[in-house]
């Protein structure tokens, strides 16, 4: 089978790296890729969101399964041009990768289908947004409607936090169009879980579950940023309890989908809140997560390319999806001033010393060879360290472990990846 995988993050490598052990493969391209991703197959400098480009490629290198990694292909509609050039597609429509397109889009389809998620609203102009929160009160969510990749969500504590992320989205335009409309929601405390599954139709199968840290800083402080690491699986919450929030959470949405004529094949990432009341949904990202993928899969077991080959043909009986009993953690490294303006640039030693650590691999994100071919910094979220053990305390030590053998004085990361999982097993 001759495979196009499009993106080039963490998620992606980590990807690769499954897909690449398939005796199902043939050729492996990844477009755009990064230097980790060029030791697995043939990286193609094609930016993800070209879809004219992507497709192109394609045709030219008879590819036989196009596997988008990230949400901008998807929500740009490479799955609807795949499928017009006669290209197999594991991910979802155009259409419907609304679900993470428009956080609108996606209230209105829970509340057509009875899945449980926040009170909110929606606001086209900042001062009937600003009215609504003073009238409101604080804690509340304040999310951009459209994608911000990982950055266009702010839980504010107290009004001046809501105040703040409300003019700063829809008055300064720091994300640009997609913050132009806002959605602003009550809420939800308790422990916030990444669910992943196949769909196709409305039909869905259980992958497996992570839990993500979204803010830059220790102890969750500071702005939330696309992920800096992720536990999986997450404490108190196993297979069946995952089942159980499919069917609370997921099976509905695919049939009002379905119901919608916009029914739903790819992988479905529902990021949801445990609270007191039972499971309720936050957002649905139509991808797998990224750090969560890398986190998942480096505890992989069978197949990657044959599922997704099953998912792009709808004949998800196929589908065979296991992973070991093993822990495992990844931790972020990102470069100084992330998630504001990185500081790139900065050559990154010592990965294979890391590599070489018992349980531990190393996926690359922003990075890039210099004219020398060392690795440097080329972005935000620059490297996925990842580590499994028998134990989620092992799987730890690993992790932090290869860490400290990275040589990057640019590198930053949180020092507590884990220790909420840990301390909620006891």
């Amino acid at each position: 089978m001759r495979v196009l995988l499009v993106g080039s993050g963490g998620r992606e490598h980590a990807m690769a790296t499954a897909i690449a052990r398939s005796p199902l493969l043939d050729t492996l391209f990844i477009a755009p890729g990064n230097p980790g991703t060029a030791a697995l197959g043939t990286n193609c400098d094609i930016r993800a969101d070209d879809v004219p480009g992507l497709i192109a490629l394609a045709q030219r290198e008879r590819i036989d399964l196009v596997i988008p990694g990230p949400e901008a292909p998807l929500v740009a509609g490479i799955a609807d041009a795949c499928r017009q050039a006669g290209i197999a597609c594991a991910g979802p429509t155009q259409a419907a990768a609304a679900l993470e397109g428009s956080k609108t889009f996606t209230k209105e389809v829970c509340d057509a289908a009875g899945i449980p998620t926040a009170r909110w609203a929606r606001f086209d102009a900042a001062e009937p947004a600003l009215d609504y929160v003073r009238r409101h009160g604080a804690p509340v969510v304040v999310k951009a409607d459209g994608l911000a990749a990982g950055k266009g969500v702010v839980v504010a504590l107290d009004l001046a936090q809501a105040e703040q992320a409300i003019t700063d989205m829809m008055t300064e335009g720091t994300l640009g169009q997609a913050g132009q409309s806002v959605v602003i929601e009550d809420c939800l405390m308790g422990d916030e879980v990444s669910l992943f599954a196949f769909c196709a139709g409305e039909t869905a199968v259980l992958i497996g579950a992570a839990q993500d840290h979204k803010r830059i800083g220790d102890n969750d402080t500071g702005p939330n940023t696309g992920g800096m690491g992720a536990v999986s699986p997450p404490a108190g919450f196993d297979r069946a309890r995952q089942e159980a929030a499919l069917d609370l959470l997921v099976r509905p949405m695919l049939r009002e989908m379905a119901r919608r004529d916009t029914p739903f094949t790819g992988i479905i990432f529902a990021g949801l809140m445990l609270t007191q009341d039972g499971p309720q949904l936050i957002e649905y990202n139509v991808r797998l997560g990224d750090p969560e993928a890398q986190a998942l899969l480096i505890r992989l077991q069978s197949d990657l390319l044959a599922a997704l080959a099953a998912v792009a043909a709808g004949q998800l009986e196929q589908t065979d999806i296991r992973f070991s009993t093993q822990a495992s953690i990844s931790v972020v490294m990102a470069a100084r001033g992330y998630p504001g303006k990185p500081v790139t640039g900065g050559v990154i030693r010592n990965i294979d010393a890391a590599n070489a650590l018992p349980g531990v691999q190393v996926f690359q994100a922003g990075t890039k060879l210099d004219s020398h071919g060392e690795i440097v910094a080329a972005g935000g979220r620059v490297l996925s360290v990842c580590a499994t053990g028998d134990t989620l305390e092992q799987a730890r030590d690993r992790a932090y472990a290869a860490v400290k053998v990275i040589d990057w004085p640019d590198g930053i990361y949180r020092h507590d990846i884990g220790q909420r999982a840990l301390a909620a097993q006891g």
